[in-house]
């Protein structure tokens, strides 16, 4: 797959989530092989009015590379000004954000909500084009509901804009997260489009992506919800590929090795005290399916500084060497 000076086969791509592919995610993500990263959605509107904690959703570190910066919004002219704004950050590409489905966005019109008014939409993606030097993609979902899914003429309309790719969540925004994605679409967008056509969607094990790949034909596929619980999907889904064979899950002692280098990234990049309390919303995936654990990670929301947090997470991965389902709370 091609997009802009970068070409990589079957990229795996982190999807872009809010409140959680922040700088230090998005690293971590990076260095168990994610190819791509996307930033949080980025509000158009926040961008224009110089909302510093918006505009810091933007900055990313040359690590990071190859990355997009997206944005969201219903006004084309604010969607224009944040095109811009992203253009000076010089990311990879600039993605466009139609395909959100919470209430509180697709209710302004932006989001999916761009789905309900096509004409506007191709408007946004023609400003946004015009407004940045940059790639732009765009991420969307096959359609409103079940009854209104345009997707093969939305990516014709997109391609003819100067999108140059694609990537579909493969739900409608009535279904939000729930139901089974439709990846039959795929095969019938990439016979109408040439610009790459990546599939996004409940993707969370190395052997159902590579069948989604073989069978939809797609150009790549990105990773949200997945990479949550499981930030070695990239890794191990590359070593299936390469190998055709497994890697074991990860033991309790990695798990919180990458806790503990993501705490210490979050602390880097936020300061002390921010950094603890954000990587709260983390320690459910990094302690997922370890046994008897909840004790635990409730008393890991009771701290506010790193060390002692460090300190209780080593302690943790020790006792879990001699008794891998010990009821331990380490406090």
């Amino acid at each position: 797959m091609k997009l802009g000076h970068n070409t990589i086969d079957h990229p795996l791509i982190l999807a872009p989530m809010e409140d959680v592919t922040d700088r230090p995610f998005r690293l971590i993500c990076k260095r168990l092989g994610a190819d791509i990263l996307v930033t949080e959605f980025v509000n158009s509107d926040g961008l224009v009015r110089n909302n510093k904690k918006t505009a810091q959703k933007m900055f990313f570190t040359d690590e990071e590379r190859p990355l997009g910066i997206q944005i969201y919004g219903s006004n084309q002219e604010a969607m224009e000004g944040a095109a811009r704004m992203a253009d000076e950050m010089n990311p990879d590409f600039v993605d466009i954000n139609a395909g959100c489905w919470v209430k509180d966005v697709v209710a302004r019109g932006a989001g999916a909500g761009l789905l309900k008014d096509i004409p506007r939409m191709e408007k946004i993606v023609a400003g946004v084009v015009k407004n940045t030097t940059r790639p732009v993609t765009v991420k969307t979902r096959l359609g409103w509901d079940d009854k209104s899914i345009q997707i093969v003429d939305v990516a014709k309309m997109l391609e003819h804009n100067g999108v140059q790719a694609l990537t579909i969540h493969c739900r409608t925004r009535s279904q939000g997260h729930g139901g089974d994605p439709d990846y039959s679409w795929i095969p019938l967008i990439k016979e109408a489009v040439q610009m790459p056509v990546i599939v996004n969607g409940s993707l969370v094990e190395p052997v159902q992506i590579k069948r989604v790949i073989e069978e939809s034909g797609c150009d790549g596929v990105m990773i949200g919800r997945g990479a949550i619980d499981n930030p070695w999907i990239f890794k191990q889904t590359k070593h299936y590929f390469e190998t055709g064979e497994l890697m074991p899950e990860a033991t309790v002692q990695e798990r919180i090795r990458l806790c503990i280098e993501h705490l210490q990234l979050a602390v880097e990049y936020k300061g002390e005290r921010r950094g603890v309390i954000e990587m709260r919303k983390h320690y459910t995936g990094y302690l997922h399916g370890i046994p008897n654990v909840v004790k635990f990670r409730i008393s890991l929301m009771q701290y506010l500084e790193m060390n002692p947090l460090l300190e209780q997470l080593q302690l943790f991965a020790e006792a879990r060497v001699l008794d891998p389902a010990a009821d331990t709370t380490v406090v």
